[in-house]
């Protein structure tokens, strides 16, 4: 009877050293995929922004252009304030613009141009309603005229940074 008792415990003892061992062996596996998981995750967010740096980027090089072609008036303010709007209000991360405080007066300008039908619609409009919009955006063009080249140097100012 001894035997068997002294067999029993040692067959027991045999189980829970090879169940401790299952475990431990387990708990490993789980640390290395958690560590696995934290280099993906880390990557993953690095890739993100890089990703979101280059497109920064490729947007303020159209933003800067299109700056230039204001400062030098090869284009109308209501377009060159449309573009910047559309262009900077997508930038992310550490380059975001808050477009109405930083460049009030491109923004007054885009507010009065925003709804003004362009295009197809623009040419569907009658004749007067057509002259009725262009007075409208021609008065706000003059009147915002030298704040928006300010505000147009203060951006390509930022090109140098």
């Amino acid at each position: 009877m001894q035997d068997l008792k002294l067999w029993l415990f040692v067959a027991g003892s045999l189980i829970v050293v090879a169940l401790a061992a299952y475990a431990g062996y387990l708990l490993y596996q789980l640390y290395q995929q958690k560590q696995r998981h934290q280099a993906f995750i880390a990557r993953a967010e690095q890739q993100q922004a890089e990703a979101i740096a280059q497109r920064n980027r490729n947007i303020l090089q159209s933003v800067y252009i299109i700056a230039e072609a204001g400062r030098q008036e090869q284009c109308d303010m209501s377009e060159i304030a449309i573009r910047l709007y559309k262009l900077m209000t997508v930038l992310q991360a550490d380059r975001s613009v808050n477009f109405s405080a930083q460049y009030p007066a491109l923004f007054e300008l885009y507010k009065v141009v925003e709804e003004m039908p362009r295009g197809d619609e623009r040419k569907a409009l009658a004749k007067q309603d057509r002259m009725k919009d262009d007075l409208l955006r021609m008065k706000a063009e003059s009147r915002l005229f030298d704040a928006i080249q300010s505000e147009l140097a203060q951006i390509l100012a930022q090109k140098a940074t």
